[in-house]
């Protein structure tokens, strides 16, 4: 950090490098559209590069980060799927809309039929979030997707911890009471099932068995890399949160060679 806020490019590049994942699985998360999602990494990215004299060391350089981040996350330009100010209402409407059905004929299809469902599933649980408000969604993915603390999570929302918490407990109550009445992951009761929903939502046009948004490029389980505050989150059946923190962490796109690039080709100031 000190040899990269000193102008050492090396030093820089692997700062960007450690980060840039955490920075798109947020931004994934925050917006659904993988090419957004990339659009905003960068972005802020290129905030945090040109703002690194401010960072007094008063936090883990992650949650600083993650501050610039939700700042940007929370301003930027609504995605296609907040456009439709999409309520858990709606979404189980939408769901029950479609119907229950075999894939196609595996043989005609680019992926696996496994892959497809997989994406099917993340697809689905994903939108689940976009029926938050931004800064619902933000607490439960950093509270419980991520597994920051309360105190580390307000910083980086600039809340106070009980707020924090509070975000995060609605967030949770929320996906919670939809889940276990709708989704067949959290409850078996429920018939909804991602290989029996895969080829409607490809007929619907929210599934593109050519362009995966949340399958590609995983480098690990969320939960693998990301700690566990199981001790904190006691209130409610986790195993609706379980299902988020066992989606993929993606590696994202490789953006410290083309940020130094337009740094180099720029007059920022990193001092």
């Amino acid at each position: 950090m000190t040899r990269a806020r000193g102008g050492d490019m090396d030093a820089l590049d692997t700062l960007v490098r450690r980060h840039q994942s955490w920075i798109f699985n947020l931004a994934l998360r925050m917006v659904w559209r993988r090419t957004v999602a990339e659009d905003a990494t960068q972005e802020i990215l290129i905030k945090a590069v040109t703002k690194l004299s401010t960072f007094a060391g008063n936090s883990a350089f992650r949650t600083w980060l993650y501050r610039i981040a939700v700042n940007h996350l929370l301003n930027v330009r609504k995605s296609e799927m907040e456009e439709q100010k999409m309520t858990f209402t709606d979404m189980g409407v939408s769901l029950d809309g479609v119907p229950d059905e075999e894939l196609q004929d595996q043989s005609a299809l680019p992926v696996e039929a496994k892959v497809l469902v997989e994406e099917a599933k993340l697809g689905c649980v994903t939108a689940m979030l976009m029926c938050l408000d931004r800064r619902q969604r933000l607490a439960f993915i950093l509270g419980e997707v991520f597994g920051e603390t309360s105190e580390a999570g307000a910083a980086a929302m600039d809340e106070s911890a009980a707020n924090f918490r509070q975000l995060l407990s609605r967030a949770r109550r929320d996906l919670y009471q939809f889940m276990n009445e709708k989704c067949g992951l959290v409850n078996q009761a429920n018939p909804c099932r991602c290989a029996r929903k895969a080829n409607g939502f490809m007929r619907n046009g929210w599934l593109d068995a050519n362009k995966l948004e949340f399958s590609k490029d995983r480098i690990a389980d969320v939960r693998d890399v990301a700690a566990d505050r199981l001790d904190e989150l006691q209130l409610l059946d986790r195993q609706h949160a379980e299902i988020y923190r066992l989606q993929p962490f993606l590696a994202g796109p490789d953006l410290a060679g083309k940020l130094l690039e337009v740094l180099s080709q720029s007059s920022f100031d990193m001092n």
